[in-house]
């Protein structure tokens, strides 16, 4: 009987390790393969691309002032309406960049926290290497 509670306490902490590593690992690794995908396609480390951001916004005060702090930090933006089947606004903000795994987690990482202040959601990131 002890020899079952035993392996029983060892099964358990084994789960709780692979749970505990699960948490602690990079939950969105998107940015690392939109790197991976963009070298693999022959980008260049060291060139500046044109990065395309993407955001929602639920309305016209909290776009505008999205807007305000991302041209303040030197991007282009412009904002749409969504479309019939969804509410909110469409914010399209872009830079040169240069693209690596760190700096583009460090801008997810940035927006999603700048998105949620405004009571949006960030959409995420992409450019073409064709646009240099």
């Amino acid at each position: 009987m002890l020899l079952l509670v035993f392996a029983a306490l060892l099964a358990l902490a084994r789960v709780v390790i692979i749970v505990r590593r699960a948490r602690s690992a990079p939950r969105d690794d998107w940015d690392a393969r939109m790197v991976k995908d963009l070298r693999a396609s022959g980008a260049n480390a060291f060139t500046p691309y044109e990065v395309d951001f993407f955001f929602t916004l639920p309305d016209e005060q909290s776009c505008s002032s999205m807007r305000q702090r991302l041209e303040s930090d030197g991007f282009v933006t412009d904002a749409r309406g969504m479309n019939e089947h969804a509410e909110g606004i469409s914010l399209h903000a872009s830079k040169r960049l240069r693209v690596s795994v760190s700096e583009m987690q460090g801008y997810t990482q940035r927006f999603q926290e700048l998105a949620a202040q405004f009571g949006g959601h960030y959409d995420g990131w992409t450019t073409d290497k064709s646009r240099t």
